[in-house]
């Protein structure tokens, strides 16, 4: 997504080993709002990801991290733990709308930055079997709230108002702005 901006950049993994073991605890504290975690995740993971780059001796330069979590109402919906989790949280989105909350940090010599995108995203009624059909596809994992808007789950959404790119994961409006606050021109 950042190619389609015209950012250069370059991936920089914060999992040492195994992808279903993150260096960052994305458990929500106890009566964490969305808000809230959103931004605590995406500035732990860009604070993460700074010390790596120093620890791997690599150059200091800017360093974009972002959270995504699925709010129904003051619940955090974040990665489904397993199938019976994931199926669980598509019932519960089923036929109600919902907040994504897209918290993007940059971290940099001079600090953290954090901007936040809320999409408030409506489903129609999802059956029961398309919901298991949905599950089949392995889709639902990794995902916060279970679902990829970019994917199959595109026909269960009614009304989305907000940042689509958000919901993808990265929304490009609240990330070029942020760019440009470290001067990272978008147009050169």
């Amino acid at each position: 997504m950042l190619s389609q901006i015209g950012v250069d950049f370059e991936v920089l993994s914060l999992r040492e080993a195994s992808p279903r073991v993150a260096d960052v605890d994305e458990k929500p504290l106890p009566d964490e709002l969305p808000l809230d975690y959103a931004r605590r995740i995406a500035r732990l993971k860009a604070e993460m990801g700074r010390l790596r780059l120093l620890e791997r001796g690599l150059r200091d330069l800017p360093l974009l991290a972002a959270d995504t979590a699925v709010a129904l109402g003051k619940r955090i919906l974040g990665k489904p733990v397993d199938c019976a989790h994931a199926k669980e949280m598509l019932e519960a989105l089923s036929g109600q709308t919902h907040h994504v909350l897209t918290a993007i940090a940059v971290a940099a010599q001079i600090g953290i930055q954090v901007r936040v995108s809320t999409t408030m995203v409506r489903f129609r009624h999802i059956s029961e079997r398309e919901i298991r059909a949905y599950l089949a596809h392995g889709e639902a994992q990794d995902k916060a709230g279970a679902y990829a808007i970019q994917g199959r789950a595109a026909v269960f959404v009614s009304a989305i108002s907000g940042s689509y790119s958000g919901v993808v994961g990265l929304p490009l409006y609240e990330t070029a702005q942020l760019l440009e606050e470290y001067e990272i021109s978008l147009f050169t």
